[in-house]
């Protein structure tokens, strides 16, 4: 009787454990460094033995995970059977990806034909590519009949103005726009960086013009680029689906992949102004009456982020880069890595001074 107490005790302490983990700063810190450790070693990570043994431990923790009666409820729902099925492609893909680009670099290194080399792409469209559409059309049909079958669809009750779900979500492809909004004023959150993610899309090829990597898979050629697309993609993007899927409960509250969603726990978050933090905290006096004075501090902060970033980039990071892409393309680019990179340390100072605006300039609706 007793093994079997200290081993239910055992099992209740990793669960709290991996559910302080998953809060959402200690689980962004190390979502960062498993990203970076992945980049650095990715020729070890991707061989088939290592990969193999990670997946393969991954998918146990899911099956042991499952035993868990709130993890099973959440992951279970017909919504978020999707998303999990999206993580598991996500990590594969990254390890089919890298996998070719390890085997990339050293082929270059040790001057032997890339990867692609011996692939001859011409081929007929028939039979070859129509017969393999429709394979696929096939396969693609019979899921989808399986899993109509086996899930129900998520419908709900008719909308009522009157009464919202609680929590009410997006669909998952906004849940990362909706988790934003937690961070930033809605025209930010909603329009501004969405458009300026647009804009870099548009502006890469005129960014970055290396011509290394094209056509093969590589990492060692192009590290800053696949590791910022990398860190947009995985840490900005994914991440936030995941923390509004799994980790997003009532009220919007955080819990952690074991804990119940308790419809009565109250929403501790209290937002805290910059300029509260600046003149009542720091200085010791009362709030200015006007408002850009009251708002200065928040003003002048997020001036010298983007005035001195850049040339503090390229001294300190980019010296090599900025000398290849010159004095505008740099610049450019730094703006747009500046404005990603405030997504995080927003984050971060929201999760741990409950930090709501930096500038809020309410008579304007100018908040960021």
């Amino acid at each position: 009787m007793y093994s079997v107490l200290a081993a239910a005790s055992a099992v209740e302490s990793i669960k709290d454990a991996i559910n302080t983990i998953c809060q959402p700063a200690p689980f962004l810190i190390i979502a960062v460094v498993g990203l970076a450790l992945f980049l650095a070693g990715y020729r070890t990570i991707t061989r088939p033995p290592v990969a193999a043994a990670l997946g393969a431990l991954a998918v146990l923790a899911f099956l042991v995970s499952c035993l868990d009666s709130d993890f099973f409820l959440i992951i279970s729902k017909a919504d978020n059977v999707p998303i999990v099925m999206m993580m598991f492609a996500v990590g594969f893909f990254l390890w089919l990806a890298f996998r070719q680009a390890a085997v990339n670099d050293h082929a270059i290194e040790t001057g032997r034909p890339l990867f692609e080399a011996g692939s001859d792409d011409k081929v007929l469209v028939w039979p070859d590519l129509v017969y393999i559409e429709l394979i696929a059309l096939v396969l693609c049909t019979a899921l989808l009949n399986v899993w109509a079958i086996l899930l129900k669809a998520p419908l709900e009750q008719p909308a009522d103005p009157s009464t919202a779900p609680n929590p009410a979500k997006a669909p998952w492809y906004f849940l990362g726009l909706q988790e934003m909004l937690v961070y930033f004023d809605p025209w930010l959150a909603g329009v501004v960086l969405p458009g300026l993610i647009i804009l870099g899309l548009i502006a890469i090829p005129y960014i970055d013009k290396n011509p290394r990597g094209n056509g093969y898979y590589t990492f060692k050629e192009r590290p800053f680029a696949i590791a910022t697309f990398l860190v947009g993609f995985v840490i900005l993007w994914v991440l936030l689906i995941i923390f509004g899927t799994f980790l997003r409960g009532p009220n919007w509250n955080f819990f952690g992949p074991y804990e119940f969603w308790d419809m009565h726990r109250p929403a501790a978050l209290v937002n805290t102004e910059f300029h509260d933090l600046f003149w009542i905290n720091l200085m010791g006096r009362a709030l200015p009456e006007h408002y850009l004075l009251r708002e200065l501090p928040g003003i002048v902060l997020l001036g010298a982020y983007f005035a001195l970033g850049p040339p503090l980039l390229r001294l300190v990071f980019f010296r090599k880069m900025y000398r290849q892409m010159g004095f505008i393309r740099f610049s450019v680019m730094s703006i747009l890595l500046l404005v990603m990179l405030l997504m995080p340390i927003k984050m971060v100072l929201r999760w741990t001074l409950n930090l709501h605006y930096i500038v809020g300039i309410t008579e304007w609706f100018f908040n960021v």
